[in-house]
């Protein structure tokens, strides 16, 4: 799928009732040593304890502040409005959704992230364009902090040992697997990420049409991206024919990776937007390919 041209990028969510029918990801040990699997690409970040310690050091609350959404790597003008607006609300923050800071280029980026279920309790899901240029080089400096709130890191800041994300993504640039996950390091006691903060469990191949709650810390205008923002409403298919879907939402750049929750579990995640429509979120559908992606990610 070629990247469409009246895409903007932007940049997990809770049902409302009911129950999901799909496969929730197993958290089972694997080996991974032979390299990862067919359609599952991936690069090392910081795997020193130098590494670590220059990536926690960079982050200044002045870099963080700064940071730009990464939706302006792939559209410097601002994103047109459509005449429909639709809602965001405010949130408390959680302390298994944050913010995911990046370089890429030589310029800072942010987008959103959610610490996810999986073996090795280390596992945070965001957009592929978070964390690779799709196609192109993989993010450096790459950190996210959970709980984000006006600048406050109460459960301190993370790096990455490694970068995981779609063939599709890494090499076309297709947003309908615009999925990634970072394995992160432990913390300078010792611990993994969801043994702090906890996890959403994560879903694949669930059915279409779900009601899902989008999260996320969008920074472009009217938003500053120092809050917790969500959207709720009912997935409708992306009207391109892609396999990706829509919810209302009126969430803008910052927001891109953050997470959609439908059952309670993890399911897709914010990606992009129409110039000629605002008020849609889109985010990609969460298979097998990017399945695949995931259970490679959580064995590493």
């Amino acid at each position: 799928m070629r990247r469409p041209l009246v895409r903007s990028l932007v940049v997990g969510a809770v049902m409302l009732g009911g129950s999901v029918v799909g496969a929730v990801a197993p958290a089972s040990a694997g080996d991974t040593s032979a390299g990862p699997p067919p359609g599952v690409v991936s690069q090392s970040a910081a795997t020193t304890e130098g590494e670590q310690n220059r990536i926690e050091a960079y982050w200044t609350a002045d870099r963080m502040a700064h940071a730009v959404p990464a939706e302006t790597r792939f559209d410097g003008a601002r994103q047109q409005h459509s005449k429909r607006q639709a809602r965001a609300v405010q949130e408390e923050p959680q302390p298994q959704l944050g913010k995911v800071f990046f370089t890429l280029g030589g310029t800072d980026y942010v987008c959103s992230g959610t610490a996810t279920q999986s073996a090795n309790a280390d596992v945070v899901t965001t957009a592929g364009h978070c964390l690779n240029e799709g196609p192109g080089a993989y993010a450096t400096n790459f950190a996210f902090v959970p709980g984000y709130d006006n600048g406050a890191k109460p459960y301190g800041e993370w790096t990455a040992s490694r970068l995981f994300t779609t063939q599709q993504w890494a090499t076309a640039g297709d947003f309908e697997y615009d999925a990634g996950f970072a394995v992160m390091n432990p913390n300078d006691s010792g611990q993994s990420l969801t043994d702090v903060v906890g996890s959403y469990p994560i879903a694949f191949n669930l059915a279409r049409g779900l009601q899902y709650t989008s999260y996320g810390y969008p920074a472009a205008r009217p938003f500053d991206g120092q809050t917790l923002w969500s959207c709720t409403g009912t997935a409708t298919d992306d009207p391109g024919g892609a396999t990706t879907q829509g919810i209302p939402c009126g969430m803008t750049g910052g927001s891109s990776g953050g997470g959609w929750i439908t059952g309670g579990s993890l399911n897709s995640v914010n990606s992009y937007k129409y110039r000629t429509d605002s008020s849609t979120m889109y985010g990609p559908y969460f298979g097998s390919e990017i399945q695949a992606v995931y259970q490679t990610a959580a064995t590493s």
